[in-house]
């Protein structure tokens, strides 16, 4: 049976029980200050003030260009990674902000704090991709033990060889790459592996631009990296690709890729996850931000193919839209961060 049973639209069914009570590359910007009031990211009339995850950017900022072609709003696009764009979002400096996990306990307190409710919004299915530079030969898979092996926080300056991780592979320098602290997907991917968001060695390359990921890993033979699939996508040509086991033959047997398909349906374990979109309650109510995250809703299953990223079904697109319409507030997730392997069964006992 596939663990990704964890079909988005069950969240939506579950969402009363787990409500919580705080309840084109070139267009980068965050109006707004600090400690502003809810609203004033919005106060412009025709303005939408986005920020967050560069996972979900690629989304975003297709759907703002389409949105603006018919449409006589603006919209801005920042990006400052997950934590980033909760952190602005949460103070009221933006409208909307991406998110490649869920909201965490010290988000929704800065939420709360601050007065600021939040409409939650899956917008399409994501993995994170193990990638590894085109000439490197030895690898052709590896399990989730010997990912955390080479990512625990003990590995620091201990694990620092090929052969340390499985016997056979060369005696020679790992060097790895991976997202940025403010990244969701980093804590999704220290969640995933290690057990524990913000667990990890601290002494890799990290960037929150995926961009630079890309160029570190498809420049170095000895590179070790991950990011969002939609980026290894776009990049096809210049990594390779690692299958991953994660040893429970229940989501499917053996090492398996990420792809459009395996995604979809569960068989990429523990690094397939939803993505989001979080949107203020009280900016909701603008007509910019009212008609741009309808139409975000309406494209994101087309769009989101488009640039790489795999659809939610279309039930789901459905509920989303009823929750954004009947502006229901809070997390499906409790508000708890990252959640791996998300199943039917819990959903229903939360």
């Amino acid at each position: 049976m596939i663990r990704h049973r964890a079909s988005i639209f069950v969240l939506f069914l579950a969402a009363g029980a787990l409500s919580t009570a705080c309840g084109s590359k070139h267009k980068a910007a965050a109006e707004g200050g600090a400690g502003a009031a809810e609203g004033d990211a919005a106060k412009a009339e025709g303005v939408v003030t986005v920020d967050g995850s560069s996972t979900v950017f690629p989304i975003t900022e297709a759907v703002a260009e389409e949105f603006q072609k018919t449409s006589k709003h603006r919209v801005t696009v920042g990006v400052s990674g997950t934590g980033g764009g909760f952190k602005k979002f949460c103070q009221g400096e933006v409208a909307v902000t991406g998110a490649s996990r869920p909201i965490k306990p010290s988000e929704v307190e800065l939420c709360k704090k601050n007065g600021i409710e939040y409409i939650e919004l899956p917008v399409a299915y994501d993995g994170l991709a193990v990638l590894v530079h085109p000439s490197n030969d030895w690898v052709d898979h590896m399990t989730v033990e010997e990912l955390k092996k080479l990512w625990a926080p003990e590995a620091q300056g201990k694990v620092t060889k090929w052969s340390q991780i499985r016997d056979g592979w060369p005696d020679k320098e790992i060097h790895l790459f991976g997202p940025g602290v403010d990244s969701g997907t980093y804590d999704y991917f220290t969640k995933a592996i290690v057990g524990k968001e913000h667990a990890s060695r601290g002494d890799y390359t990290s960037s929150e631009d995926d961009n630079v990921l890309v160029q570190g890993i498809s420049t170095d033979p000895l590179a070790l990296g991950f990011m969002g699939f939609a980026y290894y996508v776009e990049n096809k040509g210049k990594m390779k690709v690692v299958p991953i086991d994660d040893g429970n033959p229940e989501n499917g047997d053996g090492p398996i890729a990420p792809s459009q398909e395996t995604v979809a349906n569960g068989t990429y374990q523990p690094l397939s996850r939803p993505i989001f979109i979080y949107v203020s309650k009280k900016a909701a109510d603008t007509p910019a931000v009212r008609e741009f995250v309808d139409f975000y809703l309406d494209q994101a299953a087309k769009l989101a193919k488009e640039v790489g990223y795999i659809p939610l079904p279309e039930k789901a697109y459905a509920l989303a839209k009823k929750r954004f319409s009947d502006r229901v507030t809070g997390s499906i997730f409790g508000g708890k961060g990252s959640k791996v392997g998300v199943s039917v069964e819990e959903l229903l006992a939360g």
